[in-house]
């Protein structure tokens, strides 16, 4: 079995090699253009959307409020006539 130094140098090879070819400049290249596409897009941040969520199911929790008090108010109009 090789030991680890052998190991660690072939590793490190492989990297300096991997550094040095094409795929490192497409690699870079890919982030570039997808950075770009992202910045485009109009997308909101994890941080946003949740206080967004929050809101809304605040939202909707008044409005079901609202509907529970508007059909008392429309009972209560019914049996009054």
């Amino acid at each position: 079995m090789l030991n680890q130094k052998v190991l660690d140098e072939i590793s490190s090879k492989i990297n300096d090699l991997m550094a040095q070819s094409p795929v490192k400049d497409v690699e870079k290249n890919l982030r570039v253009l997808l950075a770009g596409v992202f910045a485009r897009l109009d997308l909101v941040g994890r941080e946003e959307f949740d206080i967004q969520q929050e809101v809304l199911k605040r939202t909707r929790e008044q409005l079901t409020a609202l509907e529970e008090r508007l059909t008392a108010l429309e009972t209560a109009g019914e049996k009054g006539k």
